[in-house]
């Protein structure tokens, strides 16, 4: 379902989108999980995560001496399960794969330019 959605969304932007995602457990070479989540940590620690508010209020208090700022945004919308990507999908899509680890690395072609 989410390579049929950026296939669409480059296709309404007429924009290629290039996803590069980290294989798993290489999430330690990820810059932005080092960066803040030991401050995010820090400022939810000890306590209960009883209401979405407190862990967005906690979460907002996270900050460094160097000027780190950290801002919430809550995605309250429901998704809808059991949703299935078109039969013909596969064939038809426009996503590039990349030589180098294929699985992880591809470019979403706007249909227009294909």
């Amino acid at each position: 379902m989410f390579k049929e959605e950026l296939q669409r969304l480059a296709d309404r932007l007429n924009l290629e989108i290039r996803v590069a995602h980290y294989p798993p457990y290489c999430s330690k070479y990820n810059p932005i999980e080092h960066r803040m989540f030991p401050h995010v940590t820090r400022a939810c620690q000890g306590v209960v995560f009883q209401t979405v508010s407190i862990v967005r209020q906690l979460m907002e208090r996270a900050h460094t001496a160097q000027g780190l700022k950290v801002t919430v945004d809550v995605i309250d919308q429901v998704y809808e399960t059991g949703r299935k990507a078109a039969a013909d999908f596969k064939q038809t899509m426009k996503l590039m794969f990349d030589d180098i680890l294929p699985k992880w690395n591809y470019r979403a072609i706007p249909s227009s330019r294909a």
